[in-house]
């Protein structure tokens, strides 16, 4: 039996978000699930160990400046086409598009489970998947994300990176895609000051390029914390996630390294500033700190410089102690 997931939404923390999802399928079918996604899902990076994923096929949208090989009319005639030649025996759609509906059609695949159609309005992102899964499958699913890895890789980055059980090995995911998600320098830097004062440790800094993230991370490096630094910038997802996992605790942004630390299983505070309260909890790894005089955080709450880095501290001692 072959089995194709959509997933069509945006970026790696929706895509960590349905793994449950796709993994019940799995289970319930005993068969590995191939999965249709964007390419900034960056699935092909950190799924590749995942048994009960197959094949990770691209959906090749476009963006404002050019076209995706499946955009408009004729690009669903090239997914069919690109579909048909794996003859998928069923296929979950998790969106209530009528499009993909009509792709998995014409691609030949008899047997559609979606979304109800036309009910894309106010979905929540969690609740429809697991209603989906209850009603199509009978399936109770708990939202704990498990990303896996190769045993080899995490003890090669433990050899490389010199990282030492003695030590408490933290992650610090500093980037961020949108500038009201980043918190500022100070934070970090208050905050790694309470932790050397009381701890014996060392930081893995996750960021990307993008010159917002490069100016805290060099304002960290300025500091006199520099020699407890390991800089992770100009190493790919895949190269970092073997040291994700051999660290003790991650501290991140609301960013992808916090939804990739977590589903890692490494217990992960979540700096919330400026997003949705469930995208930092809908897993029991994660640990979310919100603005100073918010009780939640929402779209617009622009929290990032009432993040308390003494709270931060107070929750790291609940975590490593």
């Amino acid at each position: 039996m072959k089995i194709l997931a959509v997933q069509n939404r945006m970026g790696i923390g929706d895509m960590v978000i349905f793994l449950p999802f796709i993994e019940a399928i799995s289970k319930n079918f005993n068969v590995p699930v191939s999965i249709l996604v964007k390419e900034n899902s960056k699935a092909i990076q950190f799924l590749k160990d995942n048994k009960t994923i197959n094949e990770i096929i691209i959906l090749d949208r476009g963006n404002k400046i050019s076209k995706g090989r499946h955009d408009g009319i004729i690009g669903s005639y090239k997914l069919v086409k690109d579909l048909k030649k794996y003859n998928f025996d069923k296929i979950f759609i998790f969106n209530s598009s009528f499009r993909f509906n009509l792709i998995a059609r014409a691609a030949g695949i008899k047997d559609i489970h979606q979304y109800p159609l036309f009910q894309k309005k106010n979905q929540h992102i969690i609740d429809a998947a697991k209603n989906f899964i209850k009603k199509e499958l009978n399936i109770r699913t708990e939202s704990e994300p498990k990303i896996l890895l190769n045993n080899k890789l995490i003890e090669n980055a433990k050899l490389e990176y010199k990282i030492n059980n003695n030590e408490i090995n933290i992650l610090l995911g500093i980037g961020g895609s949108g500038s009201t998600k980043r918190i500022p320098a100070k934070t970090f830097i208050d905050f790694m000051n309470l932790v050397t004062e009381r701890y014996k440790c060392k930081f893995f800094l996750a960021t990307g390029k993008d010159i917002e993230e490069q100016k805290i991370l060099h304002e960290i490096l300025e500091t006199n914390l520099k020699e407890k630094c390991h800089v992770l910038d100009n190493l790919s997802i895949s190269e970092i996630l073997p040291i994700i996992k051999n660290c003790n605790i991650s501290i991140c942004n609301d960013s992808s390294f916090g939804h990739l630390s977590s589903g890692l299983g490494i217990k992960t505070v979540v700096l919330m500033a400026d997003t949705p309260l469930l995208y930092g909890s809908y897993n029991p790894k994660m640990y979310p700190i919100i603005p100073d005089g918010e009780i939640t955080v929402e779209h617009d709450t622009l929290g990032k410089d009432r993040i308390n880095p003494n709270k931060i501290f107070e929750q790291f001692k609940k975590i490593v102690d």
